[in-house]
C-alpha cells in the first residue's frame, strides 16, 4: 500500500499494530515524516464512528501494509439519512 493522503479513510485492524484489538475507521488529516521503523508511521486524524462522523482526534502509530484505505460512496439523493453509508474495501494492492 502506498502512504495514505490527508482525507483517506482507512480501516485500522489488529493487522496495522496489536493495539487495535477494536477495528476502528480513521479519516487522515496529516501523515508525518518523522523517522519511524521501516515500514511504519505516524498519522494524525479521526476516529469515526459507524455513520462516518468525527467522534475523537488522534496520533496513530501503525505499519502502512497493514492499513486497508476504504472508499465511501457518496449519499444518493432521496436516501433515507437513517442508513449506513456504503463503505469499499480497497484491496491493499490496488491503490
Amino acid at each position: 500500500m502506498l502512504l495514505p493522503r490527508s482525507g483517506d479513510v482507512l480501516h485500522v485492524t489488529r493487522a496495522a499494530s496489536v493495539q487495535f484489538l477494536e477495528p476502528l475507521l480513521f479519516r487522515v488529516i496529516r501523515v508525518h515524516d518523522w523517522q519511524t521503523y521501516q515500514g511504519w508511521v505516524w498519522l494524525d486524524g479521526y476516529e469515526l464512528n459507524a455513520v462516518g462522523e468525527a467522534v475523537d482526534r488522534r496520533s496513530i502509530f501503525v505499519q502502512i501494509n497493514g492499513l486497508r484505505r476504504l472508499r465511501v460512496v457518496a449519499d444518493l439523493p432521496g436516501r433515507s439519512t437513517t442508513q449506513r453509508p456504503r463503505v469499499q474495501v480497497m484491496s491493499a494492492r490496488a491503490s
